[in-house]
């Protein structure tokens, strides 16, 4: 059974799930994919790892980046966890492109579609930063919880990058 918990962001409100031992979703509220993957049942419970999401959440949200990770478990088919390990290599503040994704895991060209597919069915976004993909020419395209959201995010994370 998943465990739920909710926090609040100046983005709106986030849903934390974990399978009490590592978080397995974070989304935010409204946003495609919501809740994809959750166990049939759940229930809100604290946990310590709730408190240390929590902890990286404060201090993403106040412009500092955060110098650990909680333990993550996204569920996955192997393609989407690969590209998800991708999404985890992507340095605050950067950004790249899903056919940078696509070579780099030696996939053939034309694979850009299927890296954004597992793009957008990320579910513990921020922490694995699926909002830092853009498109080939740099276009802020698809996010699951909103371009607006997105562009939010990489200004943040620009303003975490500088000197």
């Amino acid at each position: 059974m998943d465990c739920l918990r909710r926090y609040v962001s100046p983005l709106g409100g986030i849903t934390l799930a974990s399978d009490g031992e590592a978080l397995v979703g974070l989304w935010f509220e409204g946003q495609k994919h919501f809740g994809e993957g959750l166990a049939g049942e759940h229930m809100e419970k604290p946990l310590a790892l709730f408190d240390q999401a929590d902890r990286w959440l404060d201090l993403y949200f106040s412009g500092q980046a955060p110098d650990f990770t909680p333990l993550l478990r996204p569920r996955g088919t192997a393609f989407q966890k690969a590209v998800w390990q991708r999404l985890l290599a992507i340095p605050c503040g950067c950004t790249v492109t899903y056919g940078e994704i696509a070579a780099s895991l030696d996939l053939p060209p034309g694979a850009a579609r299927a890296v954004g597919g597992a793009v957008g069915r990320n579910p513990i976004s921020l922490m694995i930063p699926c909002h830092r993909v853009v498109g080939a020419d740099g276009s802020l395209t698809g996010y699951a919880g909103g371009i607006e959201r997105k562009k939010r995010l990489l200004e943040l994370e620009r303003n975490m990058a500088a000197p």
